[in-house]
């Protein structure tokens, strides 16, 4: 089986890969862009199946299909709203939402094996799922994460999350229980999984729960410091350009 991955944000895409090699899928390749991929399918054979990001660097996949035909399968690993989501899941095998879950992709890759080589993707009409998207619905957002302990993965509901953050180039979760938890997704990737009525990102390094909020305190230069009921670790000060959206959230 022919696998390439289109993602443009690194760390999403060094995980699936990843993923995908646990599931005995290998990747040939992956591109980063809307010109990548063009150059690409227009010197190479087409793969079976493509996991494939909407928002690119350069632009939406979409234009991929506008310029060539792709005759490949397609698993959406994106987050968009939830009339899109049907859409999407009557033409193509799957769609996942970010942060991927390893289960759902798992079920997936399964569910692609049970398809016949028909080229499902070229039945696609990515005009029509374009003006679905004009006008966003209700998104799905996660419900959990999976973390390793050791040798063990153990699942944390996001509920019994304080914070997001990142520290010396990696993303942590802060539980509730006072535990920090290595997870391999960027701020950037958290950002669409995230129900923004629960977390909000007061700056480029957290992400914070509401329901964690213990003290608001002005902070210099018309900012704001954030005090959690657990975590201290490190220093919580929302941005000033954010200080007004932030303001807006909490009311």
């Amino acid at each position: 089986m022919e696998v390439i991955v289109i993602e443009d944000e690194a760390p999403a895409a060094r995980r699936l890969r990843r993923i995908l090699q646990a599931l005995n899928v290998k990747v040939s390749c992956v591109l980063h862009s809307v010109e990548e991929s063009l150059n690409w399918f227009e010197n190479n054979k087409h793969p079976d199946l493509i996991f494939l990001d909407i928002q690119l660097s350069d632009g939406l996949s979409f234009e991929i299909f506008e310029n060539i035909e792709v005759k490949s399968a397609v698993i959406f690993t994106t987050a968009y709203d939830e009339y899109a989501l049907q859409a999407f899941k009557l033409n193509s095998i799957d769609y996942l939402l970010k942060p991927i879950d390893e289960e759902e992709l798992a079920k997936a890759v399964e569910k692609y094996k049970c398809f016949k080589p028909n080229p499902i993707a070229e039945h696609i009409d990515f005009n029509d799922i374009k003006k679905l998207l004009v006008n966003p619905l209700e998104r799905i957002y996660k419900k959990r994460f999976s973390v390793k302990v050791g040798t063990h993965i153990k699942l944390i509901l996001v509920d019994d999350i304080e914070c997001f953050y990142s520290h010396d180039k990696a993303t942590f979760i802060h539980a509730k229980n006072g535990r920090d938890y290595l997870i391999d997704f960027s701020l950037e990737a958290l950002a669409d999984g995230l129900a923004p009525e629960n977390f909000f990102r007061v700056s480029r390094k957290f992400f914070i729960n509401v329901d964690a909020i213990k003290d608001i305190l002005d902070y210099s230069n018309n900012r704001l410091e954030i005090k959690l009921h657990d975590f201290n670790e490190h220093q919580i000060i929302v941005s000033r350009d954010r200080v007004k959206d932030f303001k807006n959230w909490i009311s």
